[in-house]
């Protein structure tokens, strides 16, 4: 900019500028002439003359006649399909909770007899696990895990295993099976009015804080049918072990007592838990031992500091849901095996 001043100014010292060396090194000159062209380059030709304009005409013509674009989904699409083909097609994946399962039975039994009840009724049913080849409703579950729960539970483990060492592991898993084991005694004395054998293993503190974390849950609790109990599908043929059948604030539950050392507030946080539930419920639907049918489901979370359990109850809408979803896991085990 400054050059060009300094040449408005002095239009008769144009032999003078053109005389300040540009760089160091001087490049000699034979004369110097005003009529040199400065762009003496050649010029690049347009490439969108190269362009087929009778066959987009139509693109051309509305992208360059309207200030805002005239175009319709329709035209968008015709121009899509013009420039870069016809759309892949393929099927969207099908998410597993909204398959349908091959063979589906219902949760509830509609040819059962419900029986009279009979005099001893109040004493709760205890019918011992058959010993066959159906498989049980936890191997069922622990074969047919996502990959996600495998990778997750694997990691736990090692976890577990850098903290403890892999001896202090094994201890570690005993010992929360004892525990289990000793709740549900517990549990189990409770309910058969043996509060004697209750305050004996209550002694242990670990059980006392289970039994104290589930007190306002047990409060709520009346007429138990079954504890401990075997079931089996007559139909769809595999079998489980019942923790106890009750009603739940008047409602008719297969009940699961779980303990855990970390809170779990919500039904999601049990995993396969309510699937679980949901099994159990079909099988003693349809096993001739049981002369009732329960539609609705409880999983109480107990804690072995003594905190205030998480039950969590299942409607039968919900019970329908996981039973579904049980179905699948069901059909995916006998595909594998």
């Amino acid at each position: 900019m400054q050059f060009l001043q300094i040449l408005s100014r002095k239009p008769g010292s144009l032999e003078v500028l053109f005389q300040i060396p540009f760089c160091q090194k001087q490049f000699p000159y034979s004369c110097l002439s005003t009529s040199v062209c400065v762009y003496s380059k050649k010029k690049k030709g347009n490439s969108y003359e190269q362009v087929d304009q009778e066959k987009y005409k139509n693109l051309v013509h509305s992208v360059t006649s309207y200030k805002t674009s005239a175009q319709t989904p329709e035209t968008i699409l015709e121009e899509d399909s013009l420039l870069y083909g016809p759309p892949a097609k393929h099927r969207p994946r099908v998410k597993a909770g909204t398959k349908t399962p091959k063979n589906w039975v219902p949760l509830i039994n509609p040819s059962k007899r419900i029986l009279p009840v009979s005099s001893d009724s109040n004493v709760p049913m205890k019918i011992g696990l058959q010993r066959t080849k159906m498989p049980s409703v936890t191997r069922i579950l622990q074969q047919t895990l996502s990959p996600q729960q495998v990778f997750y539970l694997e990691r736990w483990k090692q976890k577990m295993i850098e903290e403890l060492g892999k001896e202090g592991f094994e201890e570690y898993t005993k010992n929360l099976f004892l525990q289990g084991e000793l709740f549900h005694s517990a549990l189990e004395s409770i309910f058969l009015s043996e509060e004697a054998s209750a305050r004996d293993q209550g002694k242990d503190d670990v059980v006392a804080g289970y039994l104290s974390s589930v007190k306002h849950v047990l409060e709520d609790i009346s007429d138990v049918k079954a504890l401990e109990s075997g079931v089996h599908h007559e139909t769809l043929q595999y079998l489980g072990l019942v923790d106890c059948v009750a009603k739940y604030r008047g409602q008719l539950c297969v009940i699961d007592w779980k303990t855990s050392e970390k809170p779990k507030p919500l039904l999601q946080n049990t995993y396969d838990n309510p699937l679980q539930v949901a099994a159990y419920i079909g099988a003693i639907n349809h096993d001739a031992n049981y002369n009732f049918q329960v539609c609705c489901g409880l999983i109480v979370v107990a804690y072995k500091n003594g905190s205030p359990a998480h039950p969590h109850f299942m409607d039968p809408d919900l019970c329908s849901q996981y039973w579904n979803k049980w179905l699948l896991r069901l059909e995916e085990y006998m595909d594998k095996n």
